[in-house]
């Protein structure tokens, strides 16, 4: 089969964000558009000739598509194989155990993880190496260095790939394999978790809602829950993936997963409630009238681990995205083991874990995982609650007030403010940043600031240094602010503020959440003077 060789040129903007390249849908269906970073992405790995990869994706629009453009470009950069999940489905932690499970040399993830799908709304692509992990900065300049000297692409004039079915076939000279999606994560999943005693608990008549968001992890959920553990028929709500996530926005938090908060919260709740997001890599846990948040999952996840097989010997350390509240580091501290605060985006992780430095990780954005993949896990998550549950026979909500009787309770909430103009959410950090050495001492209200910077990281493993990662402001009194512009919407900025207060054990462990954090808000949304440089205070979504 002859290797075409197509003349392009560089197309801005496809600079690589903390998860890939996120654009408009309509964008990435543009002539080239794909094809351009795609042949920048082999470009920067050192070309493609006698390698291997993975493919797979989320499966919202565009998703089939874009997976027989790369398996053609692979056989025209010469890969050796391809292995490509069955209807190109893959969650990004199968994607990332089968690229570590293959030894592959990498893989490419279709998804915009928890935007929404459609021909008018997200798509993504990011490139995983080989440790399974998220392309490290280093490589993602190279790629994004490529699309800017792109002059051509290069691919194979074929056939569709028949993605259906579970078998192998060739383009030209590169073998592909399609696989089905859940096995080999299956597998995995048994081998950390104590299947039996989840299914004596489901025996036991506990009840339980998975919310799929008709995302990835619904064919996950279906086979692990209802049928490997014997949850009942119906446990696993909106499992089959759409290509526009039923016109939902597959983002696992009390806001958009409100079906199922207004479950838990009422009095026909089950025992647990879960949900999962576009790519499967995000969880959301709730009890019975007690929603948890991702920073305190992480924490009581850390705290209970040596009760499921895989973590019965301890764990090597934990780490967390700085935004996260510092519940975990409390763990940490207690179980003397090493505490690592990294950047957002779980490519900060991937050194850590393969260093062997730590065993859990976690970041603000809903996303828990170990070492058992290089990615954030939602379905890993969630199973770990249930193993927890089923041999502390305890509910969610006493678990977690046990927690915060023995640690304290951090409070913590995140706002979102969306779709701000770029350079108003520019103006306002550059503005705050100015401030930062002579804010401390200042009083804002009732709270005093005690420490102001932007956060820096020194990588302990190779020692590289990521700068401008976020301002902190931490306050007298155990309170905190971080401000950080996000690096996964698709148009605007979108500003997040992270709030945190303290609690120690003799404090107030009841309060309402937004009640506790009144101060610090208060204060934060004073000093980065919100009001009047983006317009309002009020944010579109609160986590």
């Amino acid at each position: 089969m002859k290797i075409e060789t197509i003349a392009t040129a560089p197309i801005e903007g496809q600079m690589p964000g903390t998860s890939g390249l996120r654009k408009k849908t309509r964008v990435f269906m543009e002539p080239h558009y794909l094809e351009n970073f795609i042949q920048a992405t082999f470009d920067a790995i050192g070309g493609g000739a006698g390698k291997t990869f993975v493919v797979g994706g989320d499966g919202r629009y565009f998703n089939k598509a874009a997976i027989q453009t790369i398996l053609k470009m692979a056989a025209g950069n010469g890969a050796s194989q391809v292995i490509v999940g069955q209807d190109g489905i893959l969650s990004t932690p199968a994607a990332s155990h089968l690229i570590r499970l293959n030894k592959t040399d990498g893989g490419f993830i279709l998804s915009a993880s928890h935007n929404p799908g459609g021909i008018d709304e997200d798509f993504g692509v990011k490139f995983n190496a080989e440790n399974g992990g998220p392309a490290p900065e280093g490589l993602t300049a190279k790629m994004f260095d490529a699309t800017k000297t792109i002059e051509q692409f290069k691919t194979v004039d074929a056939a569709d790939v028949d993605l259906s079915t579970v078998g192998n076939v060739q383009i030209g000279d590169m073998h592909v394999r399609v696989v089905d999606p859940v096995e080999s994560y299956q597998a995995l999943m048994e081998a950390l978790f104590d299947f039996d005693a989840i299914r004596g608990l489901f025996a036991g008549g506990f009840t339980m809602r998975f919310d799929a968001m008709h995302a990835v992890t619904g064919p996950y959920a279906t086979a692990i829950l209802e049928g490997a553990l014997g949850a009942p028929a119906g446990t696993v709500v909106n499992g089959v993936p759409l290509e526009d996530f039923g016109k939902g926005h597959p983002d696992p938090n009390p806001i958009w997963a409100k079906p199922l908060m207004d479950l838990m919260m009422s009095d026909a709740a089950p025992d647990m409630g879960a949900a999962s997001d576009g790519d499967g890599d995000r969880n959301m846990i709730v009890g019975r009238g007690a929603y948890v948040t991702p920073s305190d999952s992480l924490a009581v996840l850390a705290a209970n681990a040596h009760l499921a097989p895989a973590y019965r010997d301890g764990l090597a350390g934990i780490a967390r995205s700085m935004p996260t509240s510092a519940a975990s580091d409390r763990v940490a501290a207690k179980l003397g083991i090493g505490c690592y605060e990294t950047p957002t985006g779980w490519k900060f992780f991937g050194n850590l874990l393969d260093a062997g430095k730590v065993t859990i990780c976690g970041e603000e954005s809903a996303g828990t995982g170990s070492d058992h993949v290089r990615e954030k896990d939602g379905l890993w998550a969630v199973l770990l609650w249930l193993n927890i549950l089923a041999v502390r026979k305890q509910s969610v909500s006493d678990i977690v007030q046990e927690h915060w009787q023995t640690f304290g309770r951090d409070y913590y909430s995140r706002y979102d403010y969306e779709a701000v103009a770029t350079d108003q959410a520019n103006q306002l950090m550059s503005e705050l940043r100015a401030r930062l050495d002579g804010l401390a001492g200042q009083a804002f209200g009732d709270v005093t600031v005690a420490t102001a910077d932007e956060f820096s990281y020194l990588d302990p493993v190779d020692g590289s240094i990521s700068k401008n990662q976020g301002v902190r402001i931490a306050f007298a009194g155990g309170g905190r602010a971080v401000f950080r512009l996000s690096g996964t919407g698709t148009q605007g900025a979108t500003l997040r503020l992270y709030l945190e207060q303290y609690s120690g054990v003799d404090g107030a462990l009841d309060l309402d959440t937004q009640a506790a954090l009144a101060d610090v808000r208060g204060a934060a949304q004073e000093i980065c003077n919100m009001a009047a440089l983006i317009g309002r205070t009020e944010p579109d979504v609160i986590t």
